[in-house]
This record gives C-alpha cells, sequence and structure tokens, in this order.
C-alpha cells in the first residue's frame, strides 16, 4: 500500500489576492462577507486549484441558511459534510491529507516574546574606580 502525501498548504491562503467571483447570480450581503472570509482561508489555494468555485459558493450560501432560524437538520447535515468535503474542518483537512503550514515568524515572537508576569530584569551599577 502506498502512502499518500500530505499536501502543506500557505498559512497566508491566496494572499493579497481577491475572491472570485461569486459563481451563483446575485448574494447577500451575508453571502459577501462569508464569500470573502472563506477565499481567504489557507484551503483556497487547493479550491482555486481544483476549480471549485461553484462548491464554496454552495457551501456558503447553504450554510447561512442552515443557521436560520427553523432550518431543517438535513441541511444542517448537508452543510458539515460540505465542510468536510471542501477541507474546513479538521475531518475534513485529514481526509483531504490537507495540513497548514505553521506561521513562522508569529511561531518565533510567541517563543521570543518576553512573558507577561516575568518579574523585571535587575540591573546593578557598578562603581569604577
Amino acid at each position: 500500500m502506498r502512502k499518500t502525501e500530505w499536501t502543506t498548504l500557505p498559512s497566508k491562503g491566496r494572499g493579497a489576492r481577491k475572491a472570485p467571483n461569486f459563481p451563483l447570480g446575485e448574494k447577500s450581503t451575508a453571502e459577501a462577507s462569508l464569500w470573502t472570509v472563506l477565499w481567504k482561508k489557507p484551503q483556497a489555494v487547493m479550491w482555486e486549484r481544483l476549480g471549485l468555485t461553484f462548491q464554496v459558493a454552495a457551501y456558503a450560501r447553504a450554510f447561512l441558511e442552515s443557521t436560520e432560524a427553523g432550518a431543517p437538520a438535513s441541511l444542517k447535515v448537508s452543510v458539515l459534510r460540505m465542510e468536510d468535503g471542501l477541507g474546513l474542518s479538521i475531518v475534513g483537512l485529514n481526509a483531504l491529507r490537507w495540513q497548514i503550514a505553521e506561521d513562522e515568524v508569529a511561531k518565533a515572537r510567541a517563543t521570543h516574546a518576553p512573558a507577561a508576569d516575568a518579574p523585571a530584569p535587575i540591573r546593578r551599577l557598578r562603581a569604577t574606580a
């Protein structure tokens, strides 16, 4: 059995590139906001590569519908499955064998930043003759 390699997604996602045009016609304000947020995620690199624009749009629309009062449980289950298929959940990331690269700069800052509760260093002056 051949071991499948993992794909490492950049933690910054697609960078500063704009989200693609929403392919499902008119979008609500909420859909527009969610659409922008989704396309900033690291997973968007693969969505773009695989041409999953319609699937991401369908997810955005279904997600918002599933959060409305009285939304059927079947819609909520569908949204959870869509999240897995798009790699938006931990289960989905693992199933797709996608991993998100660590932000090395943030990691370095965290390891070199002084602890908030650390005592201030003691400085001593020495007299020189």
